[in-house]
């Protein structure tokens, strides 16, 4: 049958949604991920075959449960139709209805009968201080639940930050021994989706790729999905041209910050933050809800070595060089009241200017200016 053929009634009934707005919200996934609308109606079908949800282990080690929370209050597709019809959430800590030995049974009993299939998501840090006694679940170290549950699975994902790469609880001084999921699985792939919480889209979208294609997307050498974290936050910020411009809130409440003026000066780390917040903004609300967006500095609580590690408000990294260079360094830019914005105007001509020269410098010298042109 062909994809435009497809009988969606099933999942309309399933869903609870019409056949024109799932479709939508594949499309709208897919194109998140660079994917092509055939990659779109892949996923479609897969999401609609009840016999493709990955069975699910999710683990709880040291952390705030501030990615399930998040995850909680996510619209598209709500949380109900996530483990309900994408995945077969078959244990979860802290949703699991039941307790006790029972659950842990569960638990063993579904990784048994499917080793090789079922997708582990970690969330929170693992300690391995003392034999790993700082987090225990039913009796067992989360070291020996985490080995355990990895040795068969189909995927391993570690969602938020403490999961990632030990978040708060591994900041100096580090007590327990907190660890990542990467860290400790140091033989294993894992797909990080960090965050503080991170975004459930994030998480949503990766696990979409897995169901569709039945495996994880593209990941960079810390393990996050390309898609979502292949750009820094500086990138995209719509604060962004106040920082080419030298237009900095110098603090909280002053005429730039009201302005909305660049958050440099009071230590914003989305110059070496690598996230898709200013793109999704945050529990699909809208509104510029993100921290930026509400006039706070990003905190880099993605990013390892950045969040629970540099001081709040100290000067960020700057990871790439942002303004054309006849624009004054940061450094010096720390102590004056920056560009006006008919000076910036004039220095992009001016570097439009010097570019165009130079490509016409260019032609001339390869031979390719023909006469008359």
């Amino acid at each position: 049958m062909a994809a435009h053929d497809f009988d969606y009634s099933a999942v309309e009934k399933r869903l609870g949604v019409s056949r024109r707005t799932f479709l939508k919200f594949c499309t709208g996934v897919a194109a998140s991920l660079g994917l092509s609308s055939n990659a779109a109606m892949a996923m479609a079908q897969a999401v609609a075959d009840p016999k493709k949800r990955p069975p699910v282990i999710w683990l709880h080690g040291q952390e705030c449960t501030g990615p399930s929370e998040a995850l909680l209050r996510s619209e598209q597709p709500s949380l109900e139709h996530l483990i309900l019809d994408l995945i077969s959430l078959d244990y979860h800590q802290t949703l699991d209805t039941g307790a006790g030995h029972q659950v842990e049974e569960i638990k063993k009993k579904v990784m048994q009968e499917n080793k090789g299939q079922y997708l582990l998501v970690v969330e929170g840090a693992i300690p391995l201080a003392s034999d790993g006694i700082f987090c225990k679940i039913g009796g067992e170290t989360m070291v020996d639940i985490t080995r355990e549950a990895a040795e068969h699975a189909a995927a391993i994902v570690a969602f938020g930050s403490c999961a990632s790469w030990g978040g708060v609880q591994s900041a100096e001084p580090n007590p327990t021994g907190a660890v990542g999921a990467p860290q400790f699985l140091s033989g294993k792939t894992v797909v990080t989706i960090p965050g503080c919480p991170p975004n459930p889209a994030n998480f949503i979208g990766t696990v979409l790729y897995f169901v569709t294609y039945g495996k994880l997307p593209p990941i960079d050498e810390k393990g996050r999905p390309k898609w979502a974290y292949g750009r820094l936050i500086h990138e995209n910020c719509y604060r962004r041209p106040h920082f080419d411009a030298g237009r900095f809130a110098e603090e909280f409440g002053d005429e730039g910050h009201r302005k909305g003026w660049c958050l440099y000066k009071l230590g914003c780390k989305g110059p070496e933050t690598y996230n898709n917040c200013p793109s999704l903004e945050f529990n699909n609300v809208g509104g510029g809800v993100w921290p930026i967006g509400v006039g706070h500095p990003c905190f880099g609580c993605s990013e390892g070595g950045v969040g629970f590690n540099k001081p709040l408000f100290s000067l960020a990294d700057v990871k790439t060089h942002t303004p054309p260079n006849m624009f004054p360094d940061i450094e010096d830019r720390e102590d004056n009241a920056g560009f006006s914005t008919g000076a910036a105007a004039i220095a992009g001509a001016a570097v439009g200017l010097a570019v165009g020269a130079t490509a016409m410098a260019s032609k001339k010298l390869d031979g390719k200016e023909q006469d008359g042109e």
